[in-house]
């Protein structure tokens, strides 16, 4: 730990950083609907904007999501949490922690309060965002 009582990150691994690099390019030529990565020098965390959707509670709304990548990405998922002030919903807690568990689908990635049992090293980060559209 470092003297201001935080974990140090561990960098990425040359696997990680090539993965990220390329898929953040491929996100930058074909970035999803309502989601815009916000430029910044750390690979290792986005900051991705969300849009609400016309016709939803969320309409004209923006939060922001943090996703974290860590040291051996893809064989490891990302953490993805609402910045404050994260979006009054059902599977979003006060904290921003995002529960997205649908026992009725095994192919979805269960995230809820940072386990991920259903992560496969496949689900690209503009994939992880597919699940957003369907609530907001």
């Amino acid at each position: 730990m470092s003297s201001s009582g935080a974990p140090s990150r561990k960098t990425l691994s040359k696997i990680a950083t090539n993965r990220l690099q390329k898929e953040l390019v491929e996100w930058q030529m074909n970035p999803p609907t309502g989601f815009k990565h916000k430029v910044t020098d750390n690979l290792q965390r986005w900051i991705i904007e969300v849009i609400g959707a016309p016709g939803t509670l969320y309409a004209n709304e923006t939060y922001q999501l943090q996703v974290d990548f860590p040291e051996h990405y893809p064989m490891e998922s990302p953490q993805v949490i609402f910045l404050h002030p994260a979006p009054l919903h059902p599977h979003i807690y006060s904290n921003g922690h995002i529960c997205l568990d649908n026992p009725s689908d095994k192919h979805t990635a269960s995230m809820c309060s940072g386990t991920h049992s259903d992560y496969v090293p496949t689900i690209r980060p503009s994939s992880i965002l597919i699940f957003f559209e369907l609530a907001f």
